[in-house]
């Protein structure tokens, strides 16, 4: 009698089962980080508004209330390979993703909003990106019109749990 090896066709079929299961989980997680990475490859975009939205506080104590008080171009004109338009909106930074943006984050806007020291216009202001929480002692600026999920944000984006 000649004995026969290999696998049954059970056990095939079961280690499909297993690598399927396992890809199903692995790929929305890619798909997320892939998003993450863009959002961030974005992000200094916005440093062309900071600086003049920033003076603009140094100088007058009051944020500029469009892309022309700002000193910038219009809005669609701010663009980069994953971002359609930069526009200032009373000292907020919105970021539209377009171009080539992943579709979980074409159209939709991430925001930037200045943070200060009323009382103290020197100290720097600080970007608070999206809902993230607002340094101590300081006061944010502007609408959060962020449209990003929160589970596609970058970590220091995302508001922060009360421990």
């Amino acid at each position: 009698m000649k004995k026969q090896r290999g696998f049954t066709l059970l056990e095939m079929m079961l280690v499909i089962v297993v690598i399927a299961t396992l890809a199903a989980l692995a790929i929305p997680s890619y798909l997320y980080k892939i998003v993450r990475e863009q959002i961030e490859a974005a992000i200094p975009l916005a440093d062309i508004a900071k600086k003049p939205v920033a003076a603009t506080w140094l100088a007058e104590q009051k944020f500029p209330a469009d892309n022309a008080a700002a000193g910038l171009p219009m809005a669609d004109k701010i663009v980069s390979n994953l971002v359609s338009s930069v526009a200032v909106k009373d000292g907020a930074i919105h970021i539209t993703f377009g171009n080539n943006a992943h579709s979980a984050i074409r159209g939709k806007i991430l925001s930037l909003r200045p943070a200060v020291v009323e009382d103290a216009p020197v100290v720097p202001v600080a970007w608070v990106c999206a809902a993230a929480s607002v340094p101590d002692k300081m006061t944010v600026k502007g609408v959060d019109r962020t449209t990003i999920p929160a589970v596609n944000l970058p970590l220091n984006c995302r508001a922060k749990l009360s421990k």
